[in-house]
């Protein structure tokens, strides 16, 4: 989607979740599919263990965390997360959560929201499906569940630019949120591929996104459509 590249074919996967029956089983699939996977039971040891290989010049191409670890199982994952990303802004990073947790979600993709994804682990049910969103959120795109979504927009402060779009453009936007491509996104529509990129282009008109922005004007109208 966003500053999108080509990943590896092969990921470097590195995994952070405390159920060790999880934790294994995502490993397994994933190194069935020719990924290689390091796992890790908790924050701390995801931390230490991107500055064991920052230390050997090298960085995973995908990190994917729960949010809630040991000791307290409140916010270690994220907060770990937060802060590699802080130290390093192009790591991709993907949620993998048993929850909807808003602030974390907002706090996650107002620090940049290239290479993050957030799914709910009860909605995944197709191991394509989640093997899919990895691999898009280690070339670059923004990938949410649409019931993170739908919260998040719940939550999000009045953005009066937003009362613009017309439904069909909101629609559109929504769907931008959740990763989707122009392609994907007339499939699901039943609408032209042109239809799709008038839509965007007017989104992006009306939500007033500068052209040379720094950041994609893709990810800066999720952004604003999700009240970051």
């Amino acid at each position: 989607m966003t500053r999108q590249h080509e990943p590896p074919s092969s990921l470097r996967v590195l995994l952070a979740e405390d159920s060790a029956i999880l934790r294994d089983g995502l490993a397994a699939l994933l190194t069935r599919r020719g990924h290689t996977v390091t796992s890790v039971g908790d924050g701390a040891a995801l931390e230490r263990e991107v500055a064991r290989l920052v230390r050997e010049g090298s960085l995973p191409d995908v990190i994917v965390a729960d949010i809630r670890m040991p000791p307290t199982f409140t916010d270690e994952g994220l907060r770990a997360v937060l802060g590699l990303r802080s130290r390093h802004p192009s790591l991709p990073v993907l949620l993998f959560s048993q929850y909807v947790e808003t602030r974390y979600a907002s706090r996650l993709l107002a620090g940049g929201a290239h290479g993050v994804g957030y799914l709910l682990k009860d909605r995944v049910a197709d191991v394509r499906d989640f093997v899919d969103a990895l691999v898009r959120v280690a070339g670059g795109a923004t990938v949410l569940d649409p019931e993170v979504v739908s919260q998040l927009m719940g939550s999000a402060r009045q953005d009066d630019h937003l009362e613009r779009l017309s439904a069909r453009e909101r629609e559109v936007l929504g769907l931008m949120a959740q990763g989707r491509s122009n392609g994907a996104i007339a499939d699901l529509l039943h609408l032209s591929y042109g239809a799709v990129e008038k839509n965007v282009a007017a989104i992006f008109t009306k939500l007033d996104l500068p052209q040379d922005a720094a950041d994609h004007r893709r990810v800066l109208a999720v952004l604003r459509h999700l009240g970051v």
